[in-house]
This record gives C-alpha cells, sequence and structure tokens, in this order.
C-alpha cells in the first residue's frame, strides 16, 4: 500500500535568502535539536538549501522514491526514511539523473548510496550514512511520500526547510527558521569581524600566495 500526499511548500523565498550563507554550525551555537547528526556528505565541498520532500521506503523496496520524484519541484530535497536498513543503498545514478533533470537540490538518506562516481561527477549533493554496493529493488510492495519521517532520531515534516554543507546537516519547520538563520547571520558577521581585527584572514591569504 502506497501513502501518497500533495507536495507542501513550507518554505519561503524569503527564508531561502536567508539561509544562503547560513552554516549548520553556527546555528550549532543556539540549540541541541535538529541536526542529523551520523550523515556524512558524499563530497566536500557540498552545500544545499531546500524543501524537505520526505519518502519513507520498506528496506528493501524504493518505489516511493520514484512518486516522490514524480511530485518535486525545483529547489526540493528529498528526504529518504529506510525504516532503519542502515547498509542498503537506496539512490544511485539514474535516481541523480531524474533529480538533477528536475533541478532537485539534494538528498538526505538514512541509509547507504551507491554509484558514487557519476554522483560525484555530477556534482549532486547528497548526505548518507555511507556508501553500499547492495541495493534496494522497485518491487512495488508500499512506501509513503510526503508523511512526517525519522532520520538519526529527529522528525521531518513535509516543507520543513533542510540546510546542509560540509560540517553536516539541520533541520528546522519554516515558522522556526526566520529566528535562527537571523540569530546566525548575526554571529556570522561578527566572527568575519573578528577574524579581519585579530589578522586571521591573512593567514588564509599567505597560504594562497604561497602556493
Amino acid at each position: 500500500m502506497f501513502t501518497v500526499k500533495p507536495r507542501v511548500q513550507g518554505v519561503t523565498q524569503e527564508i531561502l535568502d536567508l539561509y544562503e550563507t547560513v552554516s549548520p554550525s553556527t546555528i550549532g551555537h543556539f540549540t541541541d535539536f535538529g541536526f542529523l547528526n551520523g550523515l556524512t556528505p558524499l563530497f566536500r565541498p557540498i552545500r544545499l538549501v531546500g524543501n524537505a520532500v520526505t519518502v519513507r521506503i520498506p528496506h528493501i523496496d524504493a518505489t516511493a522514491i520514484r512518486h516522490a520524484l514524480d511530485l518535486v519541484e525545483p529547489g526540493d530535497v528529498l528526504v529518504i526514511d529506510m525504516s532503519g536498513d542502515e547498509k542498503r543503498a537506496c539512490w544511485g545514478e539514474f535516481l541523480t539523473y531524474a533529480a538533477v533533470t528536475k533541478k532537485v537540490a539534494g538528498v538526505i538518506i538514512s541509509g547507504c548510496v551507491t554509484d558514487v562516481r557519476p554522483i560525484m561527477e555530477l556534482g549532486f549533493p547528497v548526505f548518507s550514512l555511507g556508501v553500499s554496493a547492495l541495493t534496494t529493488r522497485t518491487l512495488g510492495i508500499e512506501g509513503e511520500v510526503n508523511t512526517t519521517v525519522s532520520i538519526c532520531g529527529v522528525a521531518i515534516h513535509p516543507g520543513d526547510l533542510i540546510v546542509a554543507d560540509d560540517d553536516g546537516v539541520f533541520v528546522v519547520s519554516p515558522d522556526q527558521a526566520k529566528e535562527f538563520g537571523e540569530r546566525a547571520l548575526e554571529k556570522q558577521q561578527k566572527e568575519l569581524q573578528m577574524r579581519t581585527e585579530r589578522g586571521y584572514d591573512r593567514l588564509f591569504e599567505s597560504r594562497v600566495t604561497r602556493t
């Protein structure tokens, strides 16, 4: 049985603009909640910001991911709950082609990814628990799209804001996003000023000059 609910546009353009340069590690100074600890980026540097489209699959059957790809819009982030399967890969080369064609911002997986080389060559952002040659199948058993899912112990709702970079992944509801974003930007501006005042920025400049 498949449950496919309508896509939720929870993230506004204002929020996307606000988070254009916000790092999850900055928000980590303000809250312990919303971080998907355990997920790692497939490559670095990496960054994504977008509106969550959620998927839940029953371990081996990845059919629901294809249903989700029918619904996504440019800038969405696919969030895939693999129901506790941490060894199998549900995402690979051809799903990536489909996602890139639809301008998906990236994918978050509570399991593994495969076909690493073509995904990296395309530069498509993926955060997962690891890499595996053991994969899911398209069996048509069951699955859910745009329901509440759980990734690394964090509940993620359709339309939540996903922010991820080299340091990790942060999820926040749209009604809380503005407050966290503004506080993070303020802190980052203060840190930028501190680097300049203490001459830390010149350390990077001298490294570039030497190389």
